[in-house]
């Protein structure tokens, strides 16, 4: 079950000619891999590119009819590799994985791909986790396209660009026999717009047709001195040839008058923040007509040396906008006119910040500044538009606090953490590595569990140099899904093999939950077209691991500390691993909540559960936040005038998982929690006697006010 369904959506890719397609980036980009004869897809989910493997998946059966082969790979290293498909055979194939770090776990295959070369078109589709939105460590792809030498394409943010992106990427990657990264930013992902249609295409060697015809060529296996070779071919025949199909089809692009004293210089995804800063200035208008030369790179790399050479001549300034560090261009172009002795003054890094994403604010301010220097005449009498004067912004560090990421309302990995907890209030604080995923969040308040991640699925590998001495266990945790995807292998199986102590935490929420809930191996859910039900235990069994602890039920948080306090206190030498299930919150309401409003819809009886406090009971100690950390638990004041502190208090948005009560039941806290269910379509019995109750209660109630003393205050 992913997080979005496009079921709907995809059978607009079945338009053809004549027809106008209109949605999102990712959508757009699938249609293109269809109308471009596309033999064989993969991918591996992660944002922002995890739509466009929901979108592959909720159209295999439209990709059957065309013969293109679908896969959803284990990794993006799986991906990568499904890619040799191209190198024998003239089949275009494509994969997509997320930016930097789906290229660093791809990169080996990534350097054999690129050292062989391919006959078929290879394309490999990167979302771009850069910036403000990133979820990530800031890097960029550019340096794995210099390091390995496949060509980088990043193409401005609108569809009929990105569209074209692809086509031209499949036939670059053919001229050349290199293999092309298309790089789509965060906004080009979601960006919508509308392109004309072609007719989709079949491929021109399916892939049933090239296994039963196979073909073999010894020059292109990466073994010396083939090896040495590959190398020469890249120098000698591959980059050029890429650079004249480059210039030959005008790959990258020149806006605004042919002659000027200035220049800008940028990557095709900043096009638009560029074109909307020479807007804010008088220079340019909403359909992109500026007054400023643009040297618009929809290919980053390689950069072609005769095309900027052109642009560059007569100019005397020139700003290259390069959001990113290293400034991997600037060298570049920097390099190119130091060689040939150009007096053409470049900015760039000079001007715009080294590192960080360049908003409009950030874009505006650089090109102001450039054109201060060189071409003062063309800015208006303000630095600014007359309507976009720089806004006042107040300093608001000390008023508003830091709002750090955390679980959602009802998340079962709250409860383990919580348990987690309770264990080091009586065996002390341990050693504690994570893992890229939700439960990485336990590293941040309320529970304070955990200081590290070095990658998907190497949780436990990353506490390796802690197994043993110190007299207490190191202790991982990891996702299922980082499980499946390096975990089995590099950490599991490097704890087996390393005879570990210490205690691995697998969090199995049924879904690759964090990119979105699609489904892993050990989903609970039947999928017709993959497999699932494959027990996280038994593959640890099977790879050597004779201390297994399943607990299907997170949420009994007693048992999970009991099981925490085993695991850390055994006698048992040897690798020691828990397995805690219970389905994600999210994927499970997303599951749910249509078949519930469906029958409350239908009259029939439906119980809903709420959690709340009883005010006069709870004490206002407040550890059952800071044990737990909800969201859906905050403060109350009270208008008793005898307390002053405020209480806790349940809003609305609970879910009713009912963590908060057994926290506080395992920690020993209040018994000031309660649960009460919603009855939907109540009728016969319960419903007589909810009537009934709330009379009783009513008339209790009544008794007690009658009987209360009151004191009234007398005026003077």
């Amino acid at each position: 079950m992913a997080e979005r369904s496009f079921k709907k959506e995809v059978q607009h890719l079945r338009l053809g000619a004549g027809h106008t397609f209109t949605g999102e980036g990712i959508l757009a980009i699938t249609k293109a891999l269809l109308e471009n004869g596309v033999g064989y897809v993969g991918g591996y989910q992660g944002a922002p590119i995890s739509h466009l493997m929901d979108v592959l998946a909720d159209a295999e059966e439209l990709l059957g009819e065309l013969d293109v082969r679908f896969e959803a790979n284990a990794s993006e290293a799986a991906a990568a590799a499904m890619l040799a498909a191209s190198v024998h055979y003239p089949i275009r194939g494509a994969v997509t994985f997320k930016g930097s770090v789906g290229v660093n776990v791809a990169s080996d295959a990534l350097a054999n791909l690129s050292s062989s070369g391919v006959t078929g078109g290879a394309l490999i589709i990167v979302g771009e986790d850069y910036g403000e939105g990133s979820s990530i460590m800031q890097e960029r792809s550019h340096a794995f396209a210099m390091k390995s030498q496949f060509w980088l394409m990043d193409p401005r943010p609108n569809l009929p660009s990105i569209v074209a992106s692809v086509q031209q990427g499949f036939e670059l990657s053919e001229a050349s026999n290199t293999p092309v990264m298309l790089m789509v930013r965060i906004r080009s992902c979601h960006v919508t717009g509308s392109f004309e249609c072609r007719d989709n295409t079949r491929p021109s060697l399916p892939v049933k047709d090239a296994v039963a015809n196979p073909r073999r060529d010894f020059n292109r296996v990466v073994l010396p001195p083939m090896s040495y070779q590959h190398e020469q071919d890249k120098i000698n025949n591959r980059w050029p040839a890429a650079e004249k199909h480059i210039m030959d089809k005008g790959l990258n692009e020149i806006f605004g008058p042919a002659t000027s004293e200035i220049g800008i210089v940028c990557q095709g995804g900043m096009y638009n923040g560029v074109i909307r800063a020479l807007q804010r200035l008088g220079l340019a208008d909403i359909y992109g007509q500026t007054e400023v030369p643009i040297y618009c790179l929809n290919v980053t790399y390689p950069l072609v040396q005769d095309e900027f050479s052109r642009f560059a001549e007569g100019k005397k300034g020139l700003l290259v906008i390069e959001e990113g560090q290293p400034e991997f261009i600037e060298q570049g172009l920097s390099t190119m006119l130091y060689r040939s002795q150009s007096p053409v003054q470049l900015h760039g890094k000079d001007i715009f910040p080294m590192a960080g994403e360049y908003t409009g604010q950030v874009m505006l301010d650089g090109i102001t500044s450039f054109l201060k220097t060189h071409a003062p005449g063309l800015l208006p009498g303000q630095t600014r538009a007359p309507n976009q004067e720089a806004p006042e912004i107040p300093d608001l560090s000390q008023t508003v606090p830091i709002r750090p990421p955390g679980f959602c309302t009802g998340c079962p990995e709250r409860p383990i953490f919580a348990a987690m907890k309770l264990v080091e209030q009586e065996l002390g604080a341990h050693q504690v590595s994570g893992d890229i995923g939700c439960h990485i969040f336990a590293c941040l308040p309320p529970f304070e569990i955990g200081g590290s991640t070095m990658g998907y699925g190497l949780g436990p590998a990353s506490n390796g140099a802690f197994d043993g001495g110190g007299g207490k266990r190191a202790i991982s945790f990891l996702g299922d899904g980082g499980f499946w995807h390096n975990g089995l292998s590099s950490s599991i199986g490097n704890m087996v093999y390393n005879k570990s102590d210490s205690v691995a935490v697998i969090v199995d929420n049924y879904y690759s939950a964090a990119t979105g809930g699609q489904d892993v191996l050990s989903s609970r859910a039947d999928n017709p077209t993959k497999s699932t039900n494959n027990p996280i235990s038994k593959a640890l069994k099977g790879i050597g691991v004779d201390w297994v602890r399943q607990i299907d039920h997170t949420y009994d948080v007693g048992r999970m500390r009991d099981v925490l306090r085993e695991a850390l206190t055994t006698d048992y030498n040897g690798p020691k691993v828990i397995v805690a299930s219970s389905e994600c919150m999210l994927n499970r309401r997303r599951r749910e909540k249509p078949i519930r409003n469906t029958a409350i819809r239908d009259g029939a009886r439906v119980e809903v559960p709420r959690f709340g406090i009883d005010e006069d009971i709870c004490t206002g100690d407040h550890a059952c936040i800071r044990l737990s950390g909800c969201p859906s638990l905050s403060l109350k004041t009270l208008d008793d005038p005898l307390r002053d502190d405020p209480i806790a208090s349940i809003d609305q948005s609970c879910v009713g998982c009912g963590n908060c009560g057994e926290v506080a039941d395992a920690a020993i806290l209040c018994p000031s929690f309660y649960r009460a269910d919603v009855v939907h379509n109540d009728t016969g019995l319960s419903a007589w006697w909810a009537r009934t109750s709330r009379r009783i209660i009513a008339g209790l109630q009544a008794r007690r006010r009658a009987t209360r003393l009151e004191f009234v205050e007398v005026p003077q």
